[in-house]
């Protein structure tokens, strides 16, 4: 394969419209729904797994447990999920969607975050495996091999 500035530029110009896409999607979501796109794709994920504890959620999120709190500490003022002690153990805390958050769910728009994990889902072995060593150069080209995942902005 030869390689050109233009491929270089090729590159870069594909991960602005990652980025770019991404961020549309969490404006979409904000101005749709009042929401970040955080705050809407955990909704979306409770509401097809609720009740759930918290560190299930920050799992299904690739989120650390202190970022989760903070976003769910949003959604709770909001009043859009309740925290409720389990009633198989009364120290676990799980987590609902409210009446309103539920019709919130259901008139937004998909996240990118979804749309990403869907689309990784539906890759062939092979695609997925480029994309995974893909991305593992990029980090390692930025030197950001030390830093702890963090949520997507807009």
């Amino acid at each position: 394969m030869k390689r050109n500035r233009e491929s270089g530029v090729e590159i870069l110009d594909n991960l602005r419209r990652v980025f770019q896409a991404i961020n549309e999607y969490s404006r979409c979501a904000e101005r749709t729904t009042g929401l970040t796109a955080h705050q809407l794709w955990a909704l979306k994920i409770l509401a097809n797994s609720e009740p759930m504890k918290v560190s299930d959620l920050a799992r299904a999120m690739h989120l650390r447990p202190p970022t989760m709190v903070g976003i769910l500490d949003r959604l709770e003022a909001k009043q859009l999920i309740q925290r409720s002690a389990a009633k198989h153990d009364r120290r676990v805390v799980e987590l609902n969607l409210t009446q309103q958050a539920r019709e919130i769910v259901t008139g937004a728009p998909e996240v990118a975050q979804d749309m990403l994990q869907k689309g990784l889902i539906e890759l062939t072995d092979e695609q997925f495996e480029c994309v995974k060593q893909g991305m593992k150069l990029m980090v390692r080209l930025l030197n950001a091999e030390h830093l702890t995942p963090q949520p997507l902005h807009s």
